[in-house]
Parts: C-alpha cells; sequence; structure tokens
C-alpha cells in the first residue's frame, strides 16, 4: 500500500510500505478520504525543512534529552540517536474515513465493510490503509458521504473548543483566526444559538466565514477590532473569545482580552504559546481556558488504545461521543462543508498540494478505491472480498536473523551491531513507515506488520524488541517454533508468564537470551578481571538515579511497561547476580506507591555470604550521574559513574580505566558468536531466569512488607 512520509530534511514522498493490522480491539480500514489539516501540517512541513540550529532553537527540551542521552551513554551514543530521529520518515494526517476491511476479534461494534470516521496522529495518517483503536473510529450515519465524514476528527476539535467556552444560546462569541478550524467552530457556534462575529487577516477566509454562519466579520487591519466589538455588543464585550491562532506572543491575547466583557472566557484552541498582560487579564477576572484537541481521553492510552470508555454520567462529550456528534451535524445538514473545502486531489497527486497549503482551507484527498460506493447509502459496494488483505510470503532459513520492533532503541543500540554480520531476513513493526524505513537502512529482505506470518516459518533466529507487555507472548511463540530468541528486557512481566516460558524451554530446540547488557559492559569485564583475584564474600552497592518519570512516557503505562523496577531495574537486579552470584533473600522497599512503585531499595543477600544494595531512585537531581556503583571486597574497592569510568582503589593505589560503551555492541557480538559460530550461549536460559526471580521477589517483598527468599 501507499502511504505519505515526511523525513527531517523537508522531503516528502508516496512509499510503499506493508499493510497494518488492527489494534488490539480495533479495525484496519481502507481509506476513501482523508483531509489535509493546513495549519498543523504545513507547521510540520516548516518545521522538517529548518536548519538543525533553528530546530534546536525551536525545540530545547529535544536538546535536553540529547544532553542527558550524552551523560549517561556518550555522545557517540547520543549523536546516533539524533541521526536516527533526523533521517527517520514520520506519517502526516489524522482526519480520515473509510471502509472497514478486517477487524479484531476483541471487537464487538464493527464490522467487515462498515464506513467510519477515524482519527488520531498515530493512526489516521494520509495511506491507503490504516489500523485505528475501536475509540478512535465512529460510525458514519446514512446520508452523509465519505468526503464529509474525513473532516470529523477536525471538526471534534472545534467542537470540543466550543464546549469548553461554556457558550449558551443567545451569546455573543468572538472567533479569533478563521483557518479550518476556526471556521469550522463559527459554524458550530452558530448551529448551537450563539451569535457570531469573525475575525482574520484574509479578506477571502473572512466571506467563507459569512458563508458558515458568523453574523459580523472584522479584518484587523482595515479597522479596530476593539471597536467593532463594542459597537456589536452595546458596549460590554463578548461573552467569549477563540483564539484559533498559532504562534507565540501577547499580541493576540491582549486582544482577545480587551473584547471580553468582564469575567468573560479565553479559549486558546491552536499551538498559541499564550503571554497574558497580567493587569487587564486580573482586572477583568477573566477565565483562560486551553482546549485539548479532540475532547476528554486525547492523549490517555488507556481510553484510546486500551478501549476503556468513560462512563457518560461522569465524561458526557468524550472525543468518540465527539465524533458522533460531529457526524450527526453533518447529516442533518447543520454543518455545511463545502465552504471550507478549497482543494480536491487524488492520493497519486498529494505531493503537489503540500507547497500552497497557506492559500489553502481544507485539503480532501481522495483515494479512488475501485469498488467501493461513497454515495452516503450506508451500504458500501465490494468488487472484491473485503478481507482478501495481501498476505506476505516470507521464507526464513536459518543463519536468519528477523526483528520484530523497529523503534529508536533497536536503531540505535541494536541493529547497526548486527548489520552486515548476519543475513538479515524480515523487519516487524507496527508501522509500516518505520518498518520500511528501517529495510532500507539496514538490509533487511522484507518489512512487515504482523510477526504472527513468519513467527510460525522455519526455525532460525529472532531479535524482539518491543515494548515490554509483548516480550513473553512472542518469546512463547518464538521458542514454539524452535527460534532462537534474543529478548530486550525485561523477560517478562508476571511470574505466571515466567513459568510458561520455562515450560517452553524444556520442550523447545531453541534458546533465549535476555537483553541484560551492563554485565557485557567493558567496564564490567574489567571488574570481573580485578574480582576474580579476590576471595570471600564481597558487598555491592549500586545507585541508580533515575529522575522522574513523565506522566506521558509510556513506562507509565504499566499494562505495557510492567513498571520502571520491573521494566528498568531488574537491569541492575541482574547486574548483582552476575558480579555476586546466587541469590537467596531479598529485603526490599519503596517511597512511592506499593503497587507501582517509582523507587525502590533492595537489599540482597546471596549463597556466598555476599550482599548488594540497590537503589532506584525517582528522585535526586539530574547534575548527578545515573549510574554508579562500588563493590567492596578483600583489599579492593572498586568504584563506577555510567560504566564509563572505573577506579580500582588496590594496595594504597588508583588506577583509573575508562570505556566508551555500556555492553550493547559486545553483547551483540557475543549473541552473534552463539548464532554463527558454536560459542557457548553468552547468557543461559538459568542466569537470566534468576535475575527476572529476583525482580519479582524484590516486587513482593515491597507489596508484603517482608524479606523473601528465593
Amino acid at each position: 500500500m501507499k502511504q505519505l512520509a515526511q523525513y527531517q530534511d523537508g522531503r516528502l514522498e508516496l512509499q510503499e510500505v506493508p499493510v497494518p493490522v488492527p489494534p488490539p480491539g480495533g479495525i484496519l480500514v481502507q481509506t476513501t478520504c482523508s483531509v489535509i489539516s493546513p495549519g498543523t501540517e504545513r507547521m510540520k512541513v516548516e518545521q522538517a525543512r529548518m536548519s538543525l540550529l533553528q530546530k534546536a532553537k525551536a525545540r530545547p527540551d529535544q536538546v535536553k534529552k540529547v544532553i542527558d542521552t550524552a551523560k549517561t551513554l556518550g555522545w557517540k551514543a547520543a549523536l546516533q540517536k539524533v541521526r536516527n530521529r533526523l533521517e527517520s520518515p514520520t506519517p502526516l494526517g489524522y482526519s480520515a474515513a473509510g471502509i472497514v476491511v478486517a477487524v479484531d476479534e476483541l471487537n464487538s461494534r464493527f464490522h467487515v465493510g462498515d464506513r467510519v470516521a477515524c482519527g488520531g496522529a498515530e493512526c489516521a495518517f494520509h495511506a491507503e490503509m490504516i489500523a485505528v483503536p475501536d475509540l478512535l473510529a465512529s460510525p458514519i450515519p446514512t446520508g452523509v458521504e465519505d468526503w464529509q465524514a474525513a473532516y470529523t476528527t477536525l471538526t471534534s476539535i472545534s467542537m470540543e473548543a466550543v464546549r469548553q467556552s461554556g457558550v449558551r444560546i443567545g451569546e455573543r462569541v468572538l472567533v479569533l483566526g478563521q483557518g479550518l478550524v476556526g471556521l469550522l467552530a463559527t459554524s458550530l457556534l452558530k448551529a448551537s444559538g450563539a451569535r457570531v462575529m469573525s475575525a482574520d487577516y484574509v479578506a477571502d477566509r473572512l466571506q467563507t466565514s459569512l458563508a458558515m454562519g458568523a453574523e459580523r466579520i472584522v479584518n484587523p487591519s482595515q479597522s479596530k477590532l476593539e471597536d467593532e466589538v463594542r459597537a456589536w455588543t452595546d458596549g460590554h464585550g463578548v461573552d467569549a473569545v477563540l483564539l484559533c491562532v498559532g504562534g507565540k506572543g501577547r499580541d493576540a491575547a491582549d486582544t482577545a482580552i480587551s473584547c471580553l466583557r468582564d469575567r468573560g472566557v479565553m479559549v486558546i484552541v491552536g499551538i498559541y504559546d499564550a503571554e497574558l498582560s497580567w493587569k487587564t487579564a486580573y482586572m477583568k477576572d477573566i477565565q483562560v481556558r486551553y482546549s485539548r484537541s479532540y475532547g476528554p481521553g486525547r492523549y490517555d492510552p488507556q481510553y484510546e488504545w486500551g478501549g476503556q470508555d468513560y462512563p457518560i454520567g461522569h465524561v458526557r462529550w468524550t472525543e468518540n461521543r465527539n465524533f458522533e456528534a460531529c457526524l450527526e451535524l453533518m447529516r442533518t445538514g447543520q454543518l455545511n462543508l463545502n465552504p471550507v473545502t478549497t482543494r480536491r486531489v487524488v492520493f497519486d497527486n498529494v505531493l503537489e498540494v503540500y507547497n500552497k497549503l497557506e492559500s489553502e482551507l481544507g485539503v480532501l484527498i481522495e483515494y479512488g478505491s475501485p469498488g467501493f460506493s461513497r454515495s452516503g447509502n450506508g451500504e458500501p459496494k465490494a468488487a472484491s472480498e473485503f478481507t482478501d488483505l495481501p498476505k506476505a510470503t516470507l521464507q526464513t532459513t536459518v543463519g536468519t536473523l528477523d526483528v520484530i520492533g523497529a523503534g529508536n532503541f533497536a536503531r540505535t543500540m541494536l541493529l547497526p551491531h548486527v548489520k552486515e554480520k548476519i543475513t538479515l531476513g524480515t523487519i516487524v513493526n507496527a508501522t509500516g513507515l518505520s518498518a520500511r524505513h528501517v529495510k532500507e537502512k539496514f538490509g533487511f529482505a522484507h518489512a512487515e506488520t504482523n510477526a504472527a506470518q513468519f513467527l510460525d516459518q522455519d526455525a532460525a533466529a529472532v531479535m524482539i524488541g518491543t515494548r515490554h507487555h509483548l516480550h513473553a507472548p512472542l518469546v512463547l511463540k518464538a521458542l514454539q517454533a524452535g527460534k532462537q530468541v534474543f529478548v530486550e528486557k525485561p523477560l517478562c512481566l508476571s511470574q505466571d508468564e515466567l513459568t510458561q516460558i520455562d515450560a517452553a524451554m524444556l520442550e523447545s530446540k531453541g534458546s533465549v537470551m535476555v537483553g541484560f547488557n551492563r554485565r557485557f559492559a567493558p567496564a564490567t569485564v574489567a571488574l570481573m578481571d580485578v574480582l576474580r583475584t579476590v576471595s570471600g564474600p564481597k558487598t555491592l552497592s549500586f545507585q541508580v538515579n533515575a529522575g522522574v518519570l513523565a506522566p506521558d512516557h509510556w513506562y507509565a503505562n504499566v499494562a505495557e511497561s510492567g513498571g520502571r523496577v520491573l521494566g528498568e531495574a531488574c537491569h541492575f537486579f541482574d547486574f548483582a547476580c552476575h558480579v555476586l552470584g546466587k541469590p537467596v533473600k531479598v529485603t526490599a522497599q519503596t517511597v512511592g506507591r506499593p503497587q507501582v512503585p517509582d523507587s525502590v531499595t533492595a537489599q540482597i543477600e546471596f549463597a556466598d555470604g555476599s550482599s548488594a544494595q540497590v537503589i532506584y531512585s525517582a528522585e535526586g537531581d539530574s547534575a548527578f550521574p545515573k549510574e554508579t556503583f562500588r563493590v567492596f571486597a578483600s583489599g579492593v574497592v572498586c568504584e563506577c559513574e555510567n560504566f564509563m569510568k572505573l577506579s580500582i582503589f588496590k594496595q594504597r593505589k588508583e588506577t583509573v580505566k575508562k570505556f566508551a560503551s555500556k555492553g550493547h555492541a559486545e553483547e551483540m557480538a557475543a549473541w552473534l558468536a552463539f548464532l554463527k559460530d558454536g560459542a557457548p550461549h553468552p547468557l543461559p536460559y538459568e542466569q537470566a531466569r534468576q535475575s527476572m526471580r529476583l525482580t519479582f521477589a524484590v516486587l513482593e517483598s515491597i507489596r508484603e512488607g517482608r524479606s523473601i527468599a528465593l
């Protein structure tokens, strides 16, 4: 299938990519129409064409992330991550309509052949096929054509802004900015019984605004907006202002405040970084509200991708219910989309449009899929079977490495170390655009979106770098097929999954290696060389300055990540086992929530009398090194910072060794030696299993408030 791809140097391409698969509980949709959002998409294209310096100035938060990565992984790894980001294509589009061609078994709302409106910048792309979760799709009513329904997501942005304004029948509203979202807001306000004044500097947009329901229009370059508002409202000011503009500064906000009545409402709709004049806003006692995209549920992964709807008694208008309301207005004719549709383009010719977006409002992309009726009568006509989707014809053989998961970690830390060192078969990623990019960059033979299409084939090696909740299911399927498996940590998210993997290992001809890379780091190798010369028990103290977890980080979704202790601190429990041997008892506590701890202190006893204390903390300051440890042994102290600097104190002398790797390259080299040269397995399953059992025991100790024997 074809999909529109954008690169960070400004290039736009139509690319052939694998067909996606429905997400859990979701649907696969053959796109019939999608709409370009001129403001948002023009901004993305312009940002992509910026120089590196301009990008850095525009996104200081990303610069900070690069610096933080450099502190822990070194500048080489940090720059490689930046390079990967810059050269990776990204999708465009978030408002579309089409026909359901496949339904996940967990979905109970949709059927093959249903016409649906779809939304979401994470799924409703400009592409011939899109995979959409249940609550980001709504049925298209009879009487609404596909091209109209393609506006649903964009209209929902405007609808949520109207809801945030709290406007009632007869109240007067100023819509500042008559781009596509502003024009749709004007129409929705009119439909709700409000009186609307619209303002814009573009004369054509103001004329369109009249067609969309504005009572009065103002061009601020020709007359003073505040005076026009004063005359229109008998000197009182408007009840609400919808700021449908972009950029930053105080001019637009100051204008809005000056036009508001006392205790009026200002709603910020677009990507506008507002600066308020305190005295004016304070004296009018205005309310400032931000309208977040399509409505409640947006950016909540449990709602959008987990299918957990909000009860209507608590949240009347979710984003999906906003979708439905917009479609109903289209059905009844209260929302006329003809005036805002300034251009229609066939998908194959879409590239030429992006150089002229500044003069467009709604640009409708038509996909012209043969065999579909888009007359709005509710009955799609198919020339071929809907479920007759393209199937992969893949051949995998021993000596071939398949990879599941093409995220930035895999592209930066793993794949560069296997490229050209083993035959690369299939790269699988949920996003076809990323799968195709990684295929071309690293030299895979195939790109796919469905792991099930090759996991059952002849035994080979497979690398799993997906999000954590998929690790155990994919490992089990790969072992059943007799594959040699590398899986990023953690191996699994529950003791029950570990038991299932134990049983699979007994029956399988394959093997499992978990990505505990720190035991392969050159600093670790140097440490072990020192400790081999020292007899008797040892003491390890390991501190991890993990920092506060951002609320929108995927680790915050415990169903996917398992939480930070299970998903990340397992690294350091494995390191303790590698250095000190077999653990026999652990006592742990947390300063966070016992059920989902962000911080943990674990005291671990080992069979030979050694002990370890691992402190993984979400507190602290980022200026302090992320990972530090000390090992105390008979006549020796070893101290390490970020696995880059190892200080050895022995016989009253300090020896300092410096390194530039946390072990990813060495880990991959060891696994490839096992796969290709018959070398011993670099991390036997029993050792990885031991580290996972210790991690589960740490969590059990926190929950039960007692020591746990292993």
